[in-house]
């Protein structure tokens, strides 16, 4: 027989077994990796049309920069049609996030990074969406108007919101993710991700963005789910194989939600391991600080090799910085029962975005901070929509060291819950961004937490009279030196009075959005004058400030880095050239929508004074 012969049986039986293998992913859903070359295509049959329907309902989000009682630039515009797209630009009938840039990170006030935060999770908000109809997804469309390119990730839930009984087990896939990039362009596009596949249909979609890249903004119009009601035959279209298709049987995902057996690696330990040769010479501490490094998923798998890197990988050492926002989509009470051993000394610990829609009960989360709440400094539970008035009252009671609680957007909190904060008398750092806080129970929080330095009250409708609450604030928080007040709406130049003169180390003051100021009363004069630490100042949107201002904010707040006045009609060229020569660490000016500030004297500016971001955007 010819030596040939051989060689085909040899290579049928390779080209048979990836086919073979292939096609148990492609059943899965599994996506391919970026370096195959292999193709999956979708092909339905005329009798499973393709379904194109836009979002019914927005259930929850993170953050946006409208108001609670209004359409403006909130995550409610991206529910239904576009209302905007094809067109680029500035529009209020858009959805927009709170935040872009990293300015936010440089401000005052901005929040020290967890450590072991796995470097594939830079989310930083999110938007949940639901539709009409549970499909098979086959394309998410995301219509962006003006400055696209935040969106890193999307993904689909199996919960059905409007079914009459919830799933026993929910679960959540990661459709398409990609690391943040620069868009250079900021006119409106259609993004069009190529997703991957998935066993089960849906009608909840999770967008999460990133815009530490972006230059202003993200503007979102709509989202349209394209999908099956059947499920997709897929088939298969092959060229050449990768042969690291074949190290491995299952695809092992990569993304952070993706630890299939979190729950298992957390509660497994090896009760036998072979010679470690020279590393179990090394210090206790060395190795102590080599794991440190290691982010949780991978301290849970070190933790099944050998009995002395158990040890070290059990070691409540090792989980003084607890980040399990990463997380948000596998974690739930089972998670916080096996962690709970570990974490006798943990002292900053992240639940944002966490225990949604079940995955953690009351009781699973008072467990866990009983048994690891004595030593916590700082709790992050932002969009942590499980907590109740229980969970802080058992916050209240187990957590006597606590200096940072954030609670933003939990906004499913009853107002009542927040009487309990105010037990929390060694508190430095409060954000209650978004919530139902009312007067009543804040004056109680200020009257007995005097050591606030950092404190958020950025969108509180609940509060009827803000000028009690600056007064209370003046006179009882004389540490302070962050405060936001965005979107408050009935302060007045009595509040700012009495805040200017109680709390004269201020560093950061966000007063954007606030109707109710105005320049003719004296009150942006007076911040000037009585607060010379000032460092970020944001009046967004206030349109009576005037040159007067700019010229005292120039005289006594030199140390000014970051200043927003947008729409005000009142401010010349002249008045903020006096400003940029006075202030030489300002790094951000928000001039956009000022009627006065043309092309001309931006340009001029960004030539004198290089270092400055000087935005200015004009109305479409």
């Amino acid at each position: 027989m010819s030596p040939v012969f051989p060689m085909l049986t040899v290579l049928t039986m390779f080209y048979y077994l990836c086919l073979r293998r292939r096609a148990r992913t492609a059943t899965r859903g599994e996506v391919m990796n970026s370096h195959r070359t292999i193709e999956s295509n979708s092909r339905t049959s005329p009798l499973n049309a393709e379904v194109v329907q836009y979002a019914k309902e927005v259930v929850d989000f993170s953050s946006h920069y409208g108001s609670e009682n209004s359409m403006s630039y909130t995550m409610w515009n991206l529910a239904g049609v576009p209302n905007v797209f094809p067109s680029s630009g500035d529009f209020t009938q858009t959805a927009v996030f709170r935040t872009y840039g990293t300015w936010w990170d440089q401000c005052p006030s901005a929040s020290l990074p967890f450590k072991r935060t796995p470097p594939n999770f830079q989310s930083q908000d999110y938007v949940e969406l639901t539709f009409e109809q549970q499909v098979y997804p086959t394309a998410v469309h995301v219509l962006e108007t003006y400055h696209p390119g935040a969106v890193i990730r999307i993904l689909a839930c199996s919960a059905n919101p409007y079914a009459p009984s919830p799933l026993a087990e929910v679960r959540w896939e990661i459709l398409w993710s990609e690391r943040p990039t620069k868009v250079n362009a900021s006119q409106a596009r259609q993004f069009k991700p190529c997703i991957k596949h998935i066993n089960f249909p849906t009608n909840l979609i999770r967008l999460e963005v990133n815009s530490s890249l972006l230059d202003y903004y993200t503007e979102l119009d709509a989202v349209v789910l394209h999908g099956t009601k059947d499920k997709p035959v897929l088939s298969l279209k092959t060229s050449v194989i990768d042969m690291n298709d074949l190290e491995e049987d299952d695809y092992e995902e990569k993304d952070g939600c993706g630890m299939d057996n979190l729950n298992k690696k957390l509660s497994t330990a090896l009760r036998a391991g072979p010679n470690n040769g020279y590393f179990d010479k090394l210090p206790y501490e060395l190795i102590q600080l080599i794991l440190n490094h290691l982010t949780l998923p991978d301290l849970c798998r070190l933790a099944q090799t050998c009995k002395l890197l158990n040890q070290h990988c059990y070691d409540p050492l090792q989980y003084i910085h607890l980040n399990l926002q990463p997380y948000w989509a596998k974690l739930n009470d089972s998670s916080l029962e096996f962690l709970q051993t570990r974490c006798t000394l943990v002292q900053w610990l992240n639940l944002s975005w966490t225990g949604n829609r079940g995955f953690i009960s009351v009781a699973g989360f008072s467990r866990f901070l009983k048994g690891c709440g004595s030593e916590l400094v700082r709790l992050e539970l932002s969009c942590s929509h499980f907590l109740n008035e229980t969970c802080l009252e058992i916050i209240s009671e187990t957590c006597p060291n606590l200096q940072e609680l954030n609670l933003s957007s939990c906004d499913k909190l009853p107002p009542q819950a927040f009487n309990h904060i105010a037990k929390l008398c060694g508190l430095k750092r409060l954000v209650l961004y978004r919530t139902k806080v009312e007067q009543t129970a804040l004056l109680s929080i200020l009257n007995f937490c005097s050591e606030l330095q950092h404190l958020s009250l950025g969108s509180c409708v609940m509060i009827e009279d803000y000028d009690v609450i600056a007064s209370m604030i003046g006179a009882k928080c004389k540490k302070l030196r962050t405060l936001d007040l965005w979107r408050c709406k009935n302060i007045t130049e009595n509040g700012i009075a009495e805040l200017a003169s109680g709390c004269q180390l201020l560093e950061e003051l966000d007063l954007g959005w606030c109707p109710t100021l105005q320049s003719s009363t004296g009150c942006f004069t007076k911040l000037a004058r009585q607060l010379p630490n000032l460092q970020k100042l944001f009046l967004t949107a206030n349109r009576s400030v005037c040159d007067t201002d700019i010229e005292e904010l120039a005289c006594n707040c030199t140390r000014l880095r970051q200043l927003d006045i947008l729409g005000t009609r009142m401010v010349s060229p002249a008045s903020l050239r006096k400003l940029l020569e006075s202030c030489k660490d300002l790094s951000l000016l928000d001039v956009s929508f000022c009627s006065q500030i043309d092309n001309r004297a931006v340009l001029e500016f960004n030539t004198s004074f290089p270092k400055v971001f000087i935005k200015k955007s004009f109305t479409q």
